[in-house]
């Protein structure tokens, strides 16, 4: 039987381990492996799918059960896909899937590495807020309680119930002295409201509404809407055509405001990335892009995955964009810094 030795160096210790062996020998043993650049192949192709679908997100049709708009409403995910595709290429020890996978992580830290880093700022002279509190809300006192205590100036609730908003008015009276609801939106406020009027939407019955906000600071015209909810269903898609049209209606509306400081506040049921919403992020900024700490998922609240409510300006800066503690809504609320210039 042969034998192992283990000869002395001289100074106390064994011999140093042969050079094939070790990280080095690992890396020349990979090097020869022939099966590094044709393993892999599926995932690579994979990988650079998910590339071209955020470069080119924005032609993805919307024909067929509004594939684009649905993609768009999530993009942000797509690391997930490219997390674990990482994975698979290194257990597989396959360069041409981590080569391939270089080109959608770039492309995802290009489109939304500035989002996953803090933004705010310490300034500003006006903080608001809005909040989604669920027309089945099970604690609208509750609700009302929180949202006083947020410390927002301008506060803007929507799907509020009929009968509930008695409950919120009286929940919110020794905060906000100033308040006007139409239909069911309303807006909440320590400054004076005026020329408070609905806004047609093309739904038949309220969901948006317009009021001067007095600030100390200047005339602030705030638009306060919930769009249309979208629905993704196996025989139809991602039903979004009724969002689309109030979207298109709330952006002409917010093209003819006369004042130049310009508040909008509410759930959008879709984010920034969504085409379908062009005609109102055409002509408003989002706080939470310019100025927010992180993504500020707002929907579902038990496990957030897409911002679909928003807080946007015209003539106004963000100086920082968060999302407030869960309610008992569906929701979670969001908030805003900002700065109003005279």
């Amino acid at each position: 039987m042969a034998q192992a030795y283990v000869t002395d160096t001289g100074n106390g210790g064994p011999e140093p381990e042969p050079s094939g062996s070790g990280l080095r020998g690992r890396l020349a043993a990979l090097r020869k492996d022939p099966g590094i650049w044709r393993r892999g192949i599926v995932t690579a192709a994979v990988a650079v799918l998910i590339a071209l679908v955020m470069v080119f997100h924005a032609t993805l049709p919307n024909d067929v059960g509004n594939l684009g708009s649905l993609i768009e409403t999530f993009l942000p995910w797509l690391a997930v896909p490219i997390a674990v595709l990482l994975v698979i290429g290194l257990v597989r020890k396959s360069a041409t899937a981590l080569i391939a996978l270089l080109l959608p992580s770039v492309i995802w830290v290009h489109l939304f590495g500035g989002l996953v880093t803090d933004k705010s700022g310490a300034g500003g002279n006006l903080m608001v807020a809005t909040h989604n509190v669920d027309a089945d809300n099970l604690d609208p006192r509750g609700t009302a309680a929180a949202m006083a205590k947020s410390g927002a100036d301008v506060l803007a609730l929507t799907e509020l119930k009929a009968s509930a908003v008695p409950l919120y008015e009286a929940g919110l009276a020794g905060t906000y002295k100033y308040h006007a609801v139409e239909g069911t939106v309303g807006v909440w406020s320590k400054y004076p409201l005026s020329s408070s009027k609905p806004v047609d939407i093309k739904l038949g019955w309220t969901r948006a509404m317009r009021t001067t906000v007095d600030t100390p600071y200047g005339q602030v015209a705030t638009y306060i809407a919930h769009l249309p909810s979208v629905r993704v269903k196996l025989n139809a898609g991602f039903t979004a055509n009724q969002r689309d049209n109030s979207a298109g209606a709330l952006g002409a509306a917010l093209a003819g405001e006369p004042l130049k400081k310009v508040l909008l506040l509410g759930d959008l049921n879709g984010t920034m990335n969504d085409r379908a919403l062009s005609e109102v992020t055409s002509q408003m900024r989002s706080t939470q892009g310019a100025a927010g700490d992180g993504f500020g998922f707002s929907w579902p609240a038990q496990f957030p995955m897409a911002r679909i409510d928003q807080i946007m300006v015209r003539g106004i800066t963000p100086e920082a964009s968060w999302t407030l503690g869960r309610t008992g809504s569906d929701h979670l609320p969001i908030a805003a810094r900002l700065t109003v210039r005279p």
